[in-house]
Parts: structure tokens; sequence; C-alpha cells
């Protein structure tokens, strides 16, 4: 699909300011998206929005479909009489530049239990009604969900695969005494699931309202410890007796790690996949579509070939590329949904099979400007390169900030992107580097949050290969300012990007 000439930020909604410890859908969430509208944007894109597991990853979460809790704002929750003031009494104080997730989730947690008991107990026939409908309508994943998180608890935290083996293997009488057994705890995970929903779908219509649309995000993988693996175990490659993936995915040595990124997740068993007419992954594009406008696929590559660890290995640097039927399951999307608005993630190693892939649906590609120097005129992610279907980044949660990389470079390396921006003065080389993105012939310009606001290395939101201490940023409220808005709008204005508004 072709996108229009325009741009937005990247930002994920955990980096919003918040008394409660991190970012959530409350009334930051509504500024931000007004700074949005000020500067001219017309895009606002977030990384994946599900329940996230150990380490806090977003791309490593405990369903494909849900979304994360933490997310929901208990402010909102007390303007519907399920809280009251009297909760928020004492709150802790907070780090204001980043999130302690563990602090965060002994805060929230307590919080939504209390909302559920008081939903449980004083919804109205209408709000019970509502919970009915939305329980209806997202059976398809909801009902495992739950059951597996509330599995999840009782068992004090494990993988599923060291559950006991009746319920890990989900027998039916086993999976029925559970469900009996644990039927509290698979309310309380409904009910959060039925808030997250309400709560973003009014935060999502808010923006829509004022032609702001969201790109959301498809991690290609999903995690072994999760409602999706445990529930369909089939299309999954497990290890029978165990349980564990038995081939794990992953990249080879890359411009990120000189050992490749081993992510153990389990790859597809993508000859069960095609042969149900890939139900699964209709359903999540299915879901996906529910709550945002357009998303990025990521590790689109993926979809044509995978890398392939087989259990045991400790590093990503010995495994194989399977061939995977990507044009086969990218047929069946378009024949369920027509031609959607997806972005094809087509970094790292990238073969003349995978661009054909992309350009075969009109996918746009990324290109990244920190990638652009360094390889001389022919460079891919340097602009004069560039087709006009593509979507350019100065980085992604995945780079160091503009500052941040800037200031690691060596001279020589500095000399030449000072050169190519035709720079004196390095102290605004986050506004070059926004420039020139912005200048360029790509239908799409993005630019992360932290970038816009000049941040160095300490506002990165994620380092490749570290299991810790990632995906953490946040901004105090004072950095949504106008001047930051007003530079940013203008540019937009004279590189042809804002929105037509006749």
């Amino acid at each position: 699909m072709l996108f229009p000439r325009s741009s937005g930020i990247l930002l994920h909604p955990t980096s919003f300011p918040s008394r409660f410890g991190i970012g959530d859908m409350g009334i930051e969430a509504y500024r931000f998206i007004d700074f949005l509208v000020e500067s001219d944007q017309q895009y606002w894109q977030v990384l994946p929005l599900g329940p996230t597991g150990y380490g806090n990853s977003p791309y490593s979460c405990y369903s494909a479909m849900a979304g994360n809790p933490l997310l929901i704002n208990p402010e909102l929750l007390r303007d519907d009489q399920l809280l009251a003031d009297e909760d928020f009494a004492n709150l802790p104080e907070f780090p204001l530049d980043y999130v302690d997730f563990e602090r965060a989730i002994a805060l929230k947690v307590p919080l939504l239990k209390k909302a559920c008991e008081n939903f449980q107990a004083k919804a109205s026939p209408i709000q019970q009604k509502e919970f009915s409908a939305f329980c209806q309508s997202k059976e398809s994943w909801l009902e495992d969900y739950a059951l597996f998180m509330a599995l999840k608890d009782n068992f004090g935290g494990v993988s599923w695969n060291n559950w006991e083996p009746e319920i890990a293997r989900r027998e039916p009488e086993s999976l029925e005494k559970w469900r009996q057994q644990l039927s509290a705890e698979i309310y309380y995970y409904k009910y959060v699931q039925f808030e997250f929903f309400r709560q973003w779908t009014e935060l999502k219509r808010y923006a829509n309202l004022r032609d702001i649309k969201i790109i959301g995000d498809i991690p290609i993988y999903v995690a072994h410890d999760s409602a999706d693996v445990w529930s369909h175990s089939e299309i999954f490659c497990l290890d029978e007796a165990t349980g564990e993936a038995a081939l794990m995915a992953g990249v080879p040595p890359d411009y990120f790690s000189s050992t490749g990124q081993l992510w153990g997740n389990p790859v597809y068993n993508w000859e069960k996949l095609q042969a149900n007419n890939f139900e699964w992954w209709v359903q999540r594009f299915e879901a996906i579509f529910a709550y945002v406008d357009v998303t990025r696929i990521d590790h689109f590559r993926g979809f044509e070939a995978y890398w392939a660890v087989k259990r045991g290995q400790e590093t990503a640097m010995y495994g194989e590329w399977i061939k995977a039927p990507g044009i086969a399951l990218l047929d069946v999307i378009n024949e369920k949904f027509g031609n959607l608005p997806i972005i094809a993630e087509d970094l790292g190693v990238i073969t003349p099979e995978v661009e054909a892939l992309r350009d075969r649906f009109e996918f746009p590609g990324m290109k990244i400007l920190q990638f652009a120097f360094g390889a001389g005129p022919g460079d891919p992610f340097l602009p004069f390169n560039y087709d006009r279907n593509c979507v350019v980044y100065t980085g992604t949660h995945d780079n160091d900030t503009t500052v941040g990389w800037f200031n690691q470079l060596q001279n020589y390396e500095r000399d030449e992107v000072l050169r190519y921006l035709g720079c004196i003065d390095p102290q605004g080389i986050h506004w070059s580097l926004i420039r020139m993105g912005w200048i360029s012939i790509a239908n799409m310009a993005i630019v992360p949050y932290q970038d816009l606001l000049g941040l160095g290395t300490d506002a990165r939101m994620n380092f490749p290969g570290k299991a810790e201490g990632n995906w953490g940023w946040r901004y105090r409220p004072e950095a949504l300012n106008g001047e930051v808005g007003d530079r940013l709008k203008t540019m937009t204005y004279i590189s042809g990007r804002a929105p037509n508004k006749n």
C-alpha cells in the first residue's frame, strides 16, 4: 500500500509521564496526541502493546493478541467509580526519567484487582452486557489467555512446559478442572483485558478524530512462554518430550552483534500453518487491526526465509536459512482483508527474494539514517538512493539516539556525516538528521521522540542482545513543549509533509 507524503513520531506509551511509575493511557497520552496535531504530524508509531514477561520487552509477550494491563490508567477507573481518590493516597515517589517496572507492577496490580472486585460487585446491567460482549468478541484468544495467566500464577510463574503434565498437554479433563478451580482468577484476567481495550479504543478514537493514525507493530515471532505456544503447540517447532523449542529463532551475525542474536522463540511449523490455511495468522492480523490503523511487521524477512538454530546452541552463529511460504500467507491475508496498510521491517540480511516479496505486495520498507554513512555513495540508506515507497527513520528503538550515536563515532566518521549534512556545528546533529529524513523522497518519515528532544545514550530504548535494563525510558511533562513542536511543524511544512487541511 502506498502511503501519502507524511510524517510522525515513534513513542511507546510506557514512556509517557505518570504518577503511577509507568506511562499509560491517561491524560498524558491525550496531551501527546494534541502535540502531534499541533506540530502537523499524521502518525503515532508504538511498539507492540502486549503483556510483557521477564525483561519487560514488548517483543516477548505472554500473548500476541492481548493488551498490557500496565497501560491501564487508574484515574480513568476512578472516573468510572471503580476506584476512589483514597486509593491513590500516599503514592510512592517514582523516577521521572525511567520506569521502575518492579515497583510500578507492585503498585498497579493491586489497584487493578480492586477495580475488578468493584466491577464484579457494582457493574450496571449495561456494563455487564458490554463485558459479556467483549468476552464473546475476543473468545478466540481470550479464553486461552486468561486461563494461561491464571495457571502461570498458580504454578509460581514457571514456563508452561514445567506445569503439571496433564495441563501442559492441555488434556480436556485437566482443562475443565482448572477452569473451575481458577474461575475467579480467570475472570480477573478477562476483566483487565476489557479495561485495556476500552481505554485504548477511546484513545484511538480521540487520535483518529484529529486525523492521527496509529502505527502498531507485529513481532513475527511469539515468546515460547506464551498462551499462543501453549494453546497452539502444533504450529510451532517444539520438542515433543519437553515442550521446549526444538528450533530457535534469531539472526546470524550482523550490525548489532558479532555472534548474531539468539532470540530463543520457537520457529513456526509452516507446513501445519499452511495446511490450516494460516488460520492463526489470520486471527493475529484481525486482532491487531482492531486497535491500530497501520502495522509494521518486525523481521519481515522471516516470511521469505528464517534463521533456525537447534536447541542447545548458546549463540545464533550456527544456524541455517529455511524457506517460508510468505507469498501463500500474504495471499491469504490479502484475500481475507484486502490491501492492508503494512510496513515491512526489511533490515539486516536482505536478499533479492525478500525484496521481491516486499514489492509484490507494495509494502514500504525501512531506511535508517544512522546506517547511511561509511559505505560510500552506493549505500542504500543514503536518501538519494531511496524509492518513494519507503519509511525513513533517524533511528529505531534498537538504535542509540542520534546524539548518542554521533558522539560515539570515530572522528573521521563524524567528519563524513558532517560533510554530507553540510554542518559546521555538530550541536544540532539531531535536527540535521531529522531534516535529512524530512526532505527525502520517502513517502513517510518517522522520528523517535528522544531524537526530537536531542537526548543522549541515557535515553536509548533498547540494546539488542542485552537481557535486562531496556525499555524503561520516560520523558518529563515539560519536554512536551511548544518550542520543539513549532520547529517540527515548520520543518514538516517546508518538506511538504503537512496534512492537507482543505
